[in-house]
Formats: structure tokens, sequence, C-alpha cells
């Protein structure tokens, strides 16, 4: 498959493009400065996602939003994933969005996410609130196809690659210890096998695994 990256530099955005290397997918990395990619195996775009055109991504069967914008700034994430979407309007490329987990709720109403209990941090409030809006307007949205991906509450750039992990939709997800947990690595593994055999068309869904 023709996979592109948006923020394939990044921690998220860089394991991804691993993945999908490895998987012997043809890869295009969507950067804002190229010298920063690790990897020759790749077609590049060099454009902030603002400055996409759908011809840049026509011949692309899904392209993959890694976006990353610096913590405690919700605006950025709602920009950037309303700029996607304009993009892509009326397409063939399905959109695969990198999202968060303070959107996930925490009660079988759904009426608590996770961004609004007591012990969510301050400082990351905006950052899951951006991520959220974009996922609303996504589901507001009907001439795109989509996927949005949260991981658990603790995303760990550092964890062990297991190859394993479990799924759930819009609720948060404890392992067997009765963590909140993912790796960014087996999250990469839960973003390829969305991406070769859909599940979750036009809707969220999140991931779970084990230290």
């Amino acid at each position: 498959m023709k996979i592109g990256i948006i923020g394939a530099t990044g921690q998220a955005g860089s394991l991804i493009l691993k993945e999908a290397v490895d998987r012997g997918h043809e890869v295009t990395a969507i950067v804002r400065d190229a010298s920063k990619l690790q990897t020759a195996d790749v077609n590049v775009v060099e454009k902030s996602i603002y400055d996409l055109s759908s011809q840049d991504l026509d011949a692309l069967d899904v392209v993959v939003n890694a976006f990353g914008a610096p913590i405690g700034e919700e605006q950025p994430h709602v920009d950037a994933g309303h700029a996607l979407i304009e993009t892509l309007k009326g397409t063939d490329t399905k959109a695969v969005i990198v999202g968060g987990a303070g959107s996930l709720f925490v009660d079988e109403d759904k009426t608590l996410r996770v961004a609004d209990t007591d012990d969510f941090p301050d400082a990351f409030k905006p950052t899951a609130n951006g991520q959220a809006r974009n996922l609303k307007e996504l589901q507001e949205t009907s001439d795109i196809t989509w996927t949005f991906i949260s991981p658990s509450a603790d995303f760990d750039a550092e964890g062990k690659r297991t190859g394993s992990y479990e799924t759930g939709q819009d609720h948060l997800l404890s392992n067997s210890e009765g963590e909140s947990y993912i790796s960014y690595a087996d999250y990469a593994i839960a973003v390829l096998d969305e991406i070769e055999n859909p599940k979750h068309v036009n809707e969220r869904f999140t991931v779970v695994g084990e230290r």
C-alpha cells in the first residue's frame, strides 16, 4: 500500500514509518525538515500539514496524521486536524489519526472523560481538548474516510515492542496489571494492522498493551 506519514520524524511518526517500511509498504514521509529523517527508504514531501494539497496526497491509499504540537497547546491540534480534513474531502485517501487518551471515557454512561478526572495533569488538558475537538470534527464530517486511534493513558516512547495489544472503543482500557499502558512501538503495530485490515472505519478505537 501507499502510505503517507505526517510528522514522520516525531516519536510516534518515526516508529509508524519504520513499521510500515518493515512491512514492505511504499511510504512517503511528509515532514517540515527532511534532513531529520533517519531512513532513505521512503519518498519525501517537505511541507507543513497546513500547506498540503489534495495533489500531494491523491496517490496515497492512507495518510497517517502523527502531527506533533508542544504540550499545553490546544489550538494546533484543532487547526492541523481541520487542515487535513479539508485536504482529504472528496478524495479516496483515508486518514488515520494518532489521537490521545484524554478523550476516552472512564464511566459506562460516557459522561466523564479521562481529561476531566481529578488526577489528570492540568498541563496536558489543552492538548487533550485539542485532540478531542479534532475527533469531534471527524465524527461530524461525512465526505472523508478516517480512523482515530487513542493510546492508553501511559503512552511510553521508550517501551518495548511486545508485538501484542488489546483493543477497545471509547473507554480507557487496562492491561493484566491494571495499568492503562501502551508502548509507542506496539501502538505503531496497531496502526499498521488497522491500515492493512480496517476494522474501525469512520470511528475511534483505543489500544492497551503490556510492559
